[in-house]
């Protein structure tokens, strides 16, 4: 259905880079992406901890911040470990299976952040995310190591087969949801210059639609494109 990356952002820990990479081979993902790392490559920590799956570290990506890091993918969601004030609607990392199954063939890649071992990921990283995820704990200690987190992702993911089918999708560039992103973007551009919060939290609820929600805003997007273009607007 859909290609999964995992986006470590300055992880400071080599053997965490280790293994988050065990835990995406054990369940059956090979793109691992790094923002800013630490010096790994070398590492014997690094290596001891991926334990036979040291050709994940070997081939994973390197990246100078998180846009380039997630340029190419058509959703991106940002992963906490709390709750914070910043305008977001919260999914457990239980829902999203679903709410990634819905969208059918209109989605092809996906990218999951995670955040430094200290302090997660900065909210204006969480800003610019599609959707923002949270693993449910106790209240008395709600914390989990970086490669746990990416591990609880990665099995979740793992037992709803979300990359067992992966295909492009049809007609990839004129409905895909990255498509539909970019419309959006354009029409926000012109009636919402001025109010990026509100732009912010439409684009959040257009990336949980499904399929056929997808295919209608298209049409939605396409007609007001047109009229913006008619009238001078774009």
């Amino acid at each position: 259905m859909a290609r999964i990356s995992f986006i470590l952002v300055e992880p400071t820990v080599p053997g965490n880079i280790g293994a988050a990479a065990r835990a995406l081979k054990t369940m059956g993902f090979n793109d691992l992406r790094l923002v800013k790392p630490c010096n790994y490559i070398y590492s014997e920590e690094a290596k001891k901890f991926a334990h036979g799956s040291v050709d994940i570290i070997e081939t994973a990506k390197v990246y100078q911040d998180v846009y380039q890091a997630t340029s190419d993918l058509d959703l991106v969601i940002g992963t906490t470990a709390k709750k914070r004030s910043s305008v977001h609607d919260y999914y457990s990392c239980h829902e999203l299976p679903g709410l990634l199954k819905q969208k059918g063939s209109l989605l092809y890649s996906v990218g999951l952040i995670f955040g430094t071992e200290e302090s997660g990921l900065p909210n204006e990283v969480l800003k610019e995310c599609d959707i923002v995820s949270y693993i449910p704990m106790s209240d008395l200690y709600p914390s989990l190591n970086l490669s746990q987190a990416v591990m609880i992702y990665a099995y979740t993911l793992f037992l709803s087969e979300i990359s067992k089918e992966i295909a492009e999708p049809k007609n990839q560039d004129i409905y895909s949801l990255k498509a539909l992103k970019q419309k959006l973007t354009r029409i926000m551009n012109v009636i919402l210059a001025n109010n990026d919060v509100l732009a912010g939290r439409i684009m959040e609820r257009m990336m949980v639609m499904g399929e056929d929600d997808i295919h209608l805003a298209h049409s939605v997007c396409n007609k007001l494109l047109e009229k913006f273009e008619q009238e001078g607007y774009l």
